[in-house]
């Protein structure tokens, strides 16, 4: 029995006092936006507050010492783990990698963070995990860190801070500053504070993505995902890669119609390729970014992530 079994008999509940006929594809896509709705509510709410308790061990001023002054590739490595716990999306992240950048962490550095923070985290993790299983949820999560870590490598060795635009550099980092560290119940507060504002900031997502999967699970025809991206189209990871990047969501809003694509025939290497290119590389990204590097950085920095995931989604389609 799944472990989410009383959810799914709570939505033929909900849909029988409602009189819905359980037949037809409106009866589908009903359950469908129900069972993952609450689902996914669920899931969120719990992996957020023990990740934010867990987090509150490692102050913003304790992270950034660990980046800096470290050997190559270590400081990668590290701030793509970084990354993985941080439950953020692609344009909340940038805050995170400017203060980075102000303190002193390598550019390089400071790009695996970026990278990895909006396309693997905890709650991507979790999605993954009940929805597709654990091989699946292990090969993405190993992608998305190895291409966070080598893409922050490449652009860390091409020594690019000159493309970097000139004020972040003249920010001077505060220092000195008394750190108070908090008791256990101030933990618990704090990571139910935390986990309260950023489910409520991230659910009308979550709806928005079910909406969607809902309305593909049910209504979409198999023949026409598959005419457009199927198995037979050898740019289909590059098709639905250019698809998603003009789109804005994070990894809980986006599963959701990761799944209903792959249920519709779409190979999952070429619907995680979709998942990427919308949680890590976004229009609204590439606006709030433009406020901190120049535009050849910009344009690198996408370019390099860009074919990352296309390569990774058409190394799925081969191993999966």
């Amino acid at each position: 029995m799944s472990l989410f079994y009383p959810v799914e008999k709570l939505a033929d509940v909900i849909l029988a006092v409602f009189g819905v006929s359980p037949t037809g594809t409106w009866y589908e896509s009903l359950h469908f936006f129900i069972y993952d709705s609450i689902k996914i509510g669920l899931l969120l709410a719990v992996i957020i507050f023990i990740v934010s308790f867990i987090r509150s061990y490692l102050p913003p001023e304790k992270v950034k010492r660990l980046l800096t002054n470290r050997f190559p590739v270590v400081g990668n490595i590290l701030a793509s783990l970084i990354g993985v716990v941080t439950p953020f999306c692609s344009c909340s992240a940038v805050p995170l990698f400017i203060g980075f950048l102000e303190s002193g962490v390598p550019l390089g550095v400071t790009f695996s963070y970026l990278i990895s923070a909006p396309m693997v985290n905890e709650v991507a993790i979790i999605l993954l995990l009940g929805m597709f299983g654990l091989k699946v949820a292990l090969l993405y999560v190993s992608s998305g860190v190895i291409l966070a870590i080598v893409a922050g490598v490449i652009l860390g060795k091409m020594h690019l801070e000159k493309w970097v635009e000139d004020y972040v550099w003249e920010l001077e980092r505060a220092e000195g500053e008394e750190i108070q560290i908090p008791n256990f119940s101030e933990r618990m507060k704090e990571s139910y504070r935390y986990t309260k504002e950023l489910v409520i900031k991230v659910y009308p997502y979550v709806l928005v993505g079910v909406g969607l999967g809902a309305f593909i699970h049910g209504y979409v025809p198999a023949e026409l995902i598959s005419k457009i991206a199927g198995a037979g189209n050898p740019f289909a990871v590059l098709i639905v890669v250019l698809i998603g990047i003009p789109l804005y969501s994070n990894a809980a809003g986006t599963i959701p119609i990761v799944r209903s694509l792959v249920e519709k025939g779409l190979p999952i290497g070429t619907a995680l390729a979709f998942m990427m290119s919308v949680t890590a590389l976004s229009l609204p990204e590439m606006i709030i970014l433009r406020n901190v590097l120049k535009p050849k950085l910009l344009a690198l920095y996408f370019g390099i992530v860009g074919l990352g995931i296309v390569l990774t989604g058409y190394l799925f389609n081969i191993v999966l």
